[in-house]
């Protein structure tokens, strides 16, 4: 039997979860649940806040335009945060949507938008960004919400990141080692994953890069991928070598 069940209708809230606290639910989520997956009251609905687990709730009784929630009893404790930062240069709206949810759902702990010189896209709905997040962890049932940074240019991101951390900088000059050799040894909460903008890195970011402490320059093959595509695969990379796939 699946350890989750998928077909329970899921949703985030910002409010603190406790047993018998009623949660009063934003117009758009009550909507949901009464008009698009038709539930009554005393519905089961399954409810997080990226904080306090997840919990079984049922739909209390309300109006036709409202709705709101009563948690029962916690089904699953908060988890612990292993994944790595990903930082990436901003992509046009329906693609930075795309690595958005795929980030979330490959377990990263943060997401950083970082300007490079080729980035085409400097200015980006921070809001917009934590929508797909919580939908992501919406449909793929995931607990922890990652932290989402204001854009930063390179330069300022580098001098910002913890000194513990390492950056896997992908590369497409990169050497053709396996990558998952690089990763030997690695902890995936140490790691902060950047993927540059569709027209790379400049020279000089490069240089700067390599010239850091801490830095493993990974190649993700012999073909050049899109950036939403690399996102994908480095995360997969970082979580099938050092990460929670192992």
């Amino acid at each position: 039997m699946a350890k989750y069940d998928f077909r329970a209708p899921r949703l985030f809230v910002e409010v603190p979860l406790a047993a018998a606290q009623e949660v009063a639910l934003a117009p758009e989520q009550a909507h949901y649940l009464r008009q698009v997956m038709r539930l009554a009251d005393n519905a089961e609905v399954l409810v997080f806040n990226g904080r306090d687990g997840e919990w079984l709730a049922r739909i209390a009784a309300s109006g036709k335009r409202s709705a709101a929630l009563r948690p029962e009893q916690q089904i699953r404790p908060q988890p612990e945060t292993f994944g790595p930062v990903y930082a990436f240069a901003p992509l046009k709206q329906a693609r930075l949507d795309y690595m958005v949810q795929k980030a979330v759902e490959m377990g990263v702990s943060r997401l950083s938008p970082v300007l490079t010189q080729f980035t085409q896209v400097s200015r980006m709905n921070m809001d917009r960004m934590r929508a797909n997040a919580i939908e992501a962890a919406e449909q793929c049932g995931i607990l922890a919400l990652p932290a989402i940074d204001e854009p930063l240019p390179l330069q300022k991101w580098l001098s910002a990141l913890p000194k513990a951390k390492t950056i896997v900088f992908c590369d497409e000059d990169g050497t053709e080692k396996s990558p998952l050799e690089e990763l030997h040894g690695a902890k995936a909460r140490e790691l902060a994953v950047l993927i540059g903008p569709e027209g790379g890195f400049s020279e000089d970011e490069r240089r700067i890069l390599l010239a850091s402490d801490n830095v493993i320059r990974l190649s993700l093959g012999p073909r050049i991928l899109r950036a939403d595509t690399a996102a994908v695969a480095a995360l997969a990379l970082v979580q099938s070598a050092c990460g929670d796939w192992r």
